[in-house]
């Protein structure tokens, strides 16, 4: 934990903040979900101080844009590979099996959730620089012109060239405290018997993450 807390450029003064935040939730007991809900809320408000103090210009739509390029899975899995968290991520049996510690998700999640653990170990400022350092090349060399479409989006545009059905999204169950719920998302596209179920700290995270598992199966099967 010494040299990836040097990694990250944070040194715990409650080291069990860390252990948590890289506890997976397939592992029993205690997990990294409610760090992860609270660490989303951080990135999110540090990102958009930053896109609005840097381009006084823009609207509030390329803002929006901008934001969500810095904040979606594929952004923070890069992050945490750059940080060599999947090292140090605990996991289940299953989980670990299944490689999940080079699973873009859980990685994205992990370093939402540390954002979360320095919040609650240092306060925002902490937090604050944090993001500003892991996110530096990507906050230098984002263009606010740049259409960058989540998976909901890719997932449509694909249906509708190919003149088929619009996909459903329908909640199936939420599980935990109303403060740190965890949503299960079951997406469904006419036509196709095969359902695409996945879970999140918020309805559009499971949102995205269903839609991606719809797009890897229409995209392998050709």
């Amino acid at each position: 934990m010494t040299k990836l807390q040097r990694t990250l450029g944070h040194e715990f003064n409650k080291s069990l903040l860390l252990d948590l935040a890289l506890t997976h939730r397939s592992v029993k007991g205690q997990h990294n979900e409610r760090l992860e809900f609270l660490g989303d809320a951080v990135l999110g408000m540090v990102i958009a101080e930053v896109l609005f103090k840097r381009y006084p210009q823009e609207s509030e739509g390329k803002l929006t844009r901008m934001r969500a390029a810095l904040v979606r899975e594929e952004t923070l899995a890069q992050v945490a590979k750059q940080l060599t968290l999947g090292e140090y991520i605990k996991l289940g049996p299953g989980e670990m099996k299944s490689g999940g510690q080079r699973r873009d998700s859980i990685l994205a999640d992990a370093v939402e959730a540390i954002l979360g653990a320095i919040y609650l170990d240092a306060g925002f400022d902490a937090a604050k620089a944090r993001v500003l350092d892991w996110l530096s090349s990507q906050l230098d060399n984002i263009d606010p012109n740049a259409q960058v479409k989540d998976a909901k989006t890719r997932l449509q545009e694909y249906l509708q060239g190919r003149a088929m059905p619009l996909p459903e999204y329908n909640v199936i169950d939420i599980q935990g405290a109303e403060h740190a719920q965890t949503f299960f998302i079951e997406c469904r596209v006419p036509g196709i018997e095969k359902s695409f179920t996945a879970s999140g700290s918020s309805r559009r995270k499971a949102e995205q993450a269903a839609a991606k598992q719809a797009l890897q199966e229409l995209n392998n099967a050709g």
